[in-house]
């Protein structure tokens, strides 16, 4: 792939972050807390980096803390999508 292929890949995906993340908030941004909105924008900055490790910490963590969260999160279509392929790339 070339660079020019790369890097609108990479707009790609980070625009698919922006807006999977932006309509999670739409949808459930009412409900979170302080933690759950900073929890949120370190998963949306971590998936936008591929940071897999670091997506998959914050995860467990809305899991334990938020538990309404993390089943919201993987009820998300496009969400749940985005965290699928983030997986299965091993990112």
């Amino acid at each position: 792939m070339t660079d020019e292929e790369n890097a609108g890949h990479g707009e790609s995906h980070a625009a698919r972050v922006r807006d999977a993340f932006d309509s999670f908030l739409t949808r459930h941004g009412e409900r979170l807390d302080s933690h759950g909105h900073r929890l949120l924008e370190e998963m949306r900055q971590a998936a936008s980096e591929k940071d897999q490790d670091l997506l998959r910490q914050q995860l467990a963590e809305a899991r334990e803390r938020h538990g309404w969260l993390y089943r919201e999160l993987a009820a998300h279509p496009s969400l749940a999508t985005l965290l699928d392929e983030l997986a299965l790339w091993g990112f």
